[in-house]
């Protein structure tokens, strides 16, 4: 059966009902429709997220088609509730781009999803439209003021990084032409469009923890100089008060279900290989707020979603994370031990060993952090139990706890191992969590202390374009904040080609966005681009509704 079929035998319970058992009064949601619902910021108590038991869900390198975080995690958040611990599951929204594209989308699978899938999957709440605005809003302010003839800032159009969205993957939009047909339309100059998911807006939304703070940091968004090489930021266009009214709605976290009828929050979708791969501060903390356990997930491999999780969300939010489950695939492992990506199905145990080097680094960087981390190996049909039992002698040489979890075929009751494991790590309190560098230290050592620590380089190389950023963010008084690092998610490295765990390779960084508004700095490594391309037979090709409403083909 697809996701969709196993979703569609689902009597889902009005959301008036998950709400009351979230623990948030049915008078004082918004809903949107019979099965979502807008939570109220003031449902958030930060005294109270203090005692939730934050549990972070991340995974090894992965495949092209992901190792399944996000249906780790639901199952893992359905597991921790048939254990009698009131746990709730916070995710990232999906992304059109990917849905119509070639990894779909990011509701789970099998008996371990978040419902309905459909609306979450196709415009949601409108959280992603609103962004989008927000963010050509400011565009479009940005072009009228170079027009201007009485309002002019003055503002040198060569200086000028900030782009249009739209949520679709299409790659015609990388880069073009804007303010042709003359003088009445405007000044051209050359521009382009990125995903909205990559979208600074998209990351601010995800960090700001309440309306005053999102409109702060809406107006700390860098535009680019003037003539005389005055910075200029959004608040100088005024532009921070239309911007935060269009995410009035946008700003508050989206309340669903899961396929067993516990509530599940979805809000926020940055990029983890652009930004910081994690669902926004705001529903991370409203499910704090309401649950023994939280359970999380950060986009990509260890060494993207989760190091940008720690480093840079948790940091700015005070939060203290108690476990990290990491996602293991026996596939994933065969294909960085060499396998060719046809024949991962078939039992392979020397590629497998092959592969565990991966595993073991990211193992090794969940304890710089010192956090306890427990493997979590997602099974698939094809693995045997030798291929399951060396990942299992590798965790047993290791002292690490490792499960088996089937949670596609069997949902949560085939994440009570896993979910007891990570029950134990809490109660045992034995993770303290430590970032990994201080947000006062040079640009240069942040940099070069996840590079080398968290990547495995041998050093970092800057580009002449990189060098000249650096001296920017100097002069724009910047040099103190944290580090999000644009890498591919294929590989350790900043080389997609390098599988497994490569060793004496350079990360080379070509440029440096600065994203104030956001509070962080961005350097480009390898052939990171903002806006995909769709494939050759895109996942939309099998996407259908029928006369009466009925989707066919969404996974």
């Amino acid at each position: 059966m697809t996701d969709l079929q196993i979703a569609k035998e689902v009597e889902l319970q009005p959301i008036s009902a998950i709400s009351e058992k979230f623990g948030i009064p049915v008078d004082a949601i918004e809903m949107y429709g019979k099965y979502k619902a807008k939570l109220p910021l003031k449902a958030i108590d930060k005294e109270k997220a203090k005692k939730s038991n934050l549990i972070l869900v991340s995974a090894i390198s992965p495949t092209p088609a992901g190792e399944g975080k996000t249906t780790m995690s639901i199952g893992l958040s359905e597991g921790l509730n048939r254990l009698k611990k009131k746990t709730t599951v916070v995710l990232r929204e999906p992304s059109l781009g990917p849905v119509f594209g070639i990894k779909g989308g990011a509701t789970g699978g099998g008996y371990s999803q978040v419902l309905p899938m459909e609306d979450i999957n196709l415009h949601f709440t409108g959280d992603f439209s609103a962004i989008e605005k927000a963010h050509n809003l400011l565009a479009a302010l940005i072009d009228n003021n170079i027009q201007s003839k009485t309002n002019s800032l003055f503002l040198d159009p060569r200086t000028i990084g900030w782009k249009r969205v739209m949520d679709m993957n299409d790659r015609s939009l990388r880069h073009v032409i804007v303010g042709l047909g003359g003088t009445t339309s405007g000044v051209p100059r050359e521009t382009g469009f990125d995903i909205t998911a990559a979208s600074e807006i998209m990351a601010i939304l995800c960090l700001a923890e309440n309306l005053s703070d999102l409109k702060q940091r809406l107006g700390n968004i860098f535009v680019g100089y003037t003539f005389d090489k005055k910075p200029i930021y959004a608040k100088d266009l005024k532009a921070e008060g239309a911007m935060a009214a269009l995410l009035k709605d946008a700003i508050k976290p989206n309340l669903v279900q899961t396929i067993e009828g516990n509530p599940a929050i979805i809000h926020g979708g940055p990029f983890a290989n652009i930004a910081q791969g994690t669902n926004s501060v705001i529903a991370t903390l409203m499910g704090m707020s309401h649950s023994e356990y939280t359970v999380t997930e950060a986009g990509f491999g260890f060494d993207l979603g989760a190091e940008k999780f720690f480093d840079i969300k948790c940091q700015s939010a005070g939060l203290t994370p108690k476990a990290v489950v990491l996602t293991t695939t026996i596939r994933a492992l065969k294909y960085h031990g060499g396998a060719d990506l046809k024949s991962l199905t078939e039992p392979n145990v020397e590629a497998l060993k092959k592969g565990l080097p991966n595993l073991e680094k990211h193992l090794e960087n969940i304890a710089k952090f010192q956090v306890v981390p427990v493997i979590s190996i997602n099974r698939f049909n094809s693995d045997t139990e030798e291929e399951i039992q060396v990942i299992k002698d590798l965790a047993a040489s290791k002292g690490i706890r490792v499960a088996v979890a089937d949670v596609w075929a069997k949902g949560g009751e085939g994440a009570l191992d896993l979910a007891q494991h990570v029950i134990d790590v809490v109660e045992s309190s034995t993770s303290d969590f430590k970032p990994l560098y201080d947000w006062k230290s040079s640009v240069t050592d942040k940099i070069a202390t996840i590079a080398t620590e968290i990547y495995g380089a041998e050093y970092v190389d800057y580009t002449p374009k990189a060098k000249a950023n650096l001296r920017k963010i100097a002069d724009l008084g910047l040099e103190q904040l944290p580090v999000c690092i644009a890498k591919t998610q294929k590989s350790l490295s900043d080389n997609p080609a390098l599988l497994g765990r490569p060793k004496d390779f350079i990360i080379t960084v070509r440029e440096i966005e600065i994203a104030v508004g956001a509070g962080f700095l961005i350097p480009i490594t390898g052939d990171i681009m903002r806006m995909p391309g769709l494939p050759a037979h895109p996942s939309s090709e099998g996407i259908d509704i029928s006369n009466d409403g009925e989707i066919t083909g969404l996974f």
